[in-house]
């Protein structure tokens, strides 16, 4: 490996040391605070060592991983989240009785594992990627065993990991009996020297796109969703709605982009069954829901179907546009879906997670400034203007009407027409009279540092809503 590959490399091999110091730090001597110190400043000096890698063009780090600028910007975004959740655990789980100090040794692997995915270019570092990232998930979801359903969430996501980790190696495995690659550029170069249509490497995209759609809890593979989102810490749902989402969705464009995945349009027509499914479904079940965190979690599933919206749309389009349109709406995601969760992780007790509608009742005159932000957060999921939310509608809408996908579209009015409801449900329960909130001897510390954090996305939430040029320009200077 010369300089320049381990200097592009660098990000990677800092986010593992970090993991490995936290490790060492439990072994000498248990503290929370300090550890938390040890895993943010870790992700501190990888952010720092992606500044450095910054300076190089596209880097063929090995046969299995490619560093280019693109997958240095998503891999600054899943730190940044990480750095986050690690700010929400802190002021979570601080008063919490048992050792909690290994949760940030399984977030810092968890992030190891989401790094390797945003940079892989074959089919090996695809999958051990995912499988890192996901074993690390399985603990995290379980962490909190005397919290209801914590134990039962975990047990279901292993099961159901499992068997989308199957169907993933036999969509490989039937690629390459045709291909005889396992690389994603060639892949492409096989398939575009190829005249006639061939069945098994469909077939094998097929079986790909069903692995990768349980990871991104898409309508048919969604049901894991609502119980682990209940089941997990609230910090934990936070970093699987956005963390592991997010680096499978980067990880399936940059497969079909280097792969000639778009060569094959009946795939494309069953992620499209899956975008209309799972905005109905989505928003149709977070309109009973009474769980703030099932309601979210049923609205992830929608937003994912959102995005496949301009996934799709690749197959029409010039992939910059694609690639530009994504990103900048798992940008704004990031944002709110944290902010959402933050909240409710702040107004979570070592008796209670803050998950009844009922707990969020008067919570305008209670904390009138937590309310506030989530206000902001609700609203840019629903896709209101002058929020983050909507520029990144906005740009789906954009993508989607390039490509010619009028039925896609017109789900995607009718999803946000139906998500608005459930949202400004929730800012309606926020504002109703005090009397009918919960007793305040009851009501969560005040999360200094988790505040911080949620004050930081609000602003730029509202200042990406306003002004989007800058982030946009960035974006498109990337791919």
């Amino acid at each position: 490996m010369n300089s320049s590959q381990l200097i592009a490399f660098l990000p990677v091999i800092c986010i593992a040391a970090a993991a490995v110091v936290v490790m060492l730090t439990i072994a000498v001597r248990r503290h929370f605070t300090l550890t938390c110190l040890m895993a943010g400043l870790g992700l501190l000096v990888s952010l720092l060592a992606l500044a450095m890698a910054g300076r190089q063009g596209p880097v063929q780090v090995t046969p299995l991983i490619r560093v280019d600028a693109y997958g240095r910007f998503v891999m600054a975004l899943l730190l940044a989240a990480g750095l986050a959740v690690i700010a929400f655990c802190y002021d979570y789980f601080k008063n919490r009785k048992g050792e909690n100090e290994e949760l940030l040794f399984l977030i810092l692997a968890a992030l190891l594992g989401a790094s390797v995915l945003v940079t892989s270019c074959h089919f090996a570092t695809f999958f051990i990627g995912l499988e890192t990232l996901s074993v690390s998930l399985f603990v995290l979801v379980g962490y909190v065993l005397g919290q209801s359903g914590s134990l039962e969430a975990a047990v279901k996501y292993l099961v159901l990991s499992g068997v989308s980790s199957a169907f993933l190696l036999m969509g490989m495995a039937l690629i390459y009996a045709q291909c005889g690659q396992l690389n994603f550029s060639g892949i492409e170069q096989y398939l575009a020297s190829q005249e006639l249509f061939n069945g098994m490497v469909l077939i094998g995209i097929v079986f790909i796109v069903a692995g990768v759609g349980f990871k991104l809890s898409l309508v048919p593979f969604h049901l894991w969703t609502p119980d682990v989102y209940e089941g997990a810490p609230a910090p934990v749902t936070a970093f699987i709605a956005t963390v592991s989402k997010g680096a499978v969705f980067i990880l399936l464009l940059r497969f079909f982009l280097s792969s000639g995945g778009y060569f094959y349009g009946p795939a494309l027509t069953v992620f499209s069954v899956m975008a209309v499914a799972s905005i109905l479904v989505g928003n149709v079940l977070a309109l009973l829901q009474n769980n703030v965190k099932r309601m979210l979690a049923y609205s992830s599933i929608a937003h994912m179907g959102y995005l496949l919206i301009a996934f799709i749309a690749g197959g029409r389009i010039a992939p910059n546009l694609v690639v530009e349109s994504v990103t900048f709406y798992l940008v704004a995601y990031f944002m709110t879906t944290l902010g959402a969760f933050g909240v409710v992780s702040i107004l979570s007790t070592p008796q209670a997670e803050a998950v009844a509608l009922s707990f969020y009742h008067g919570l305008f005159w209670r904390r009138p400034g937590l309310a506030a932000i989530f206000t902001f957060m609700l609203l840019s999921l629903a896709g209101i203007p002058l929020t983050a939310g909507f520029i990144g509608k906005f740009y789906i809408f954009a993508a989607g009407a390039d490509g010619r996908l009028w039925g896609l579209l017109l789900m995607l009015i009718i999803g946000s027409g139906l998500g608005l409801y459930y949202y400004l449900r929730l800012i309606v329960v926020m504002s109703m009279s005090q009397e009918t909130g919960i007793d305040a001897d009851h009501e969560a510390a005040f999360g200094r540092v988790s505040s911080v954090i949620l004050a930081v996305l609000t602003v730029l939430l509202v200042w990406f809503g306003i002004y989007p040029g800058y982030l946009m320009s960035l974006i498109q200077g990337l791919y």
